[in-house]
């Protein structure tokens, strides 16, 4: 006995019907009357009733959908019967142009994604824009160093969460090094400083909390249904994430750094440019209010040999211990 093939789901066949009848409806110049437009999208049911419930919900989504569906006699004369047909002018997009610091915008977003879990659609968005003739201006946005990378993999459990308003839970490895078992209801996903945070409502604590997301540990699982709570109308993502790490007004320390020319462009947009006669040729001061002296230490040793830390000396120090513990590992791997 053949084994029975099983046909496409109710959703996928309704996604093929609207597409038949948007092609039906736009290869003819005349209006099409109900009954071909049964014959031409054979999707429909052969019931009356039925045919008729689906044709006007079927309307109504196309409608929905902005497609200009228009409804007009079929003859002239008599216009007993309507028919049906969509204006090829009016469906059609309009020619894609854009200005140069639009297009430098575009290709800035581009490449702040390429390291990130949506590279995929943000390179194929590009590649959809430069068939259409769309060329990036690549030389407006050098020196511009875009740090949204989302190489962790909490972030796209937590990003559904936060778009679905569903609690999760998830293992989070706090400032001591241990590892606990969270439950919280996500409000805001956030990129602050090169990391992203998700802020929200820690259930354990029944406080609002901030959590780094390179500090959770594996996925994170649902923990309940989505809209299950609703997010404070005055909530500031960046207040909380500021104040929880020591970065709020009161609480922050000035550190001086001497960066190469064209180079850090992150640090010197945060920072001021001050007159440093001692600085070596090539080399500006830069001077920032920061709180959180760890996180500058991780961004400052990313930054290599082109940014040098002049003071405080525990900042030094911390990046110092970071570019050891670094070459501690190389000499481990090589070994």
């Amino acid at each position: 006995m053949p084994k029975a093939t099983k046909g496409p789901s109710p959703a996928a066949a309704k996604t093929e019907r609207l597409l038949n009848l948007v092609i039906a409806l736009l290869s003819t110049r005349q209006p099409l009357s109900k009954a071909r437009i049964r014959e031409a999208v054979p999707d429909y049911s052969d019931n009356d009733e039925a045919f008729e419930r689906m044709f006007e919900r079927d309307k109504d989504e196309l409608r929905a959908l902005g497609i200009p569906l228009r409804t007009e006699p079929i003859d002239p004369f008599f216009d007993d019967e309507p028919g049906y047909r969509i204006d090829q002018r009016e469906y059609a997009l309009p020619e894609l142009s854009f200005e140069p610091d639009e297009l430098a915008v575009i290709g800035l977003a581009s490449r702040a994604w390429s390291h990130a879990s949506l590279a995929g659609p943000a390179a194929q968005a590009m590649r959809k824009l430069e068939a259409a003739g769309v060329v990036r201006d690549e030389a407006s946005v050098a020196g511009i160093e875009p740090l949204l990378r989302t190489s962790e993999p909490a972030f796209e459990p937590v990003r559904d969460a936060v778009l679905t308003r569903t609690p999760l839970t998830f293992d989070y490895r706090g400032g001591s090094g241990d590892l606990a078992q969270r439950h919280v209801q996500p409000w805001s996903l956030t990129s602050w400083h090169g990391r992203w945070y998700v802020t929200g409502h820690d259930l354990d604590r029944d406080a609002p909390r901030v959590f780094r997301l390179d500090r959770i540990s594996g996925r994170p699982a649902r923990a309940g249904r989505p809209g299950g709570y609703d997010v404070p109308a005055d909530h500031d993502p960046l207040t909380m994430i500021r104040a929880s790490s020591g970065d709020a007004p009161g609480t922050s320390v000035v550190a001086r750094l001497r960066v190469r020319d064209r180079a850090a462009s992150s640090l010197r947009r945060r920072g001021t440019v001050v007159t440093d006669r001692s600085a070596p040729e090539g080399w500006d001061t830069l001077e920032l209010a920061v709180g959180d002296l760890r996180a500058l230490a991780e961004e400052v040793a990313a930054a290599g040999a082109d940014v040098r830390v002049a003071e405080p000396p525990e900042l030094a120090e911390q990046v110092r211990s970071i570019l050891q513990a670094v070459l501690d590992a190389h000499g481990a791997g090589a070994a």
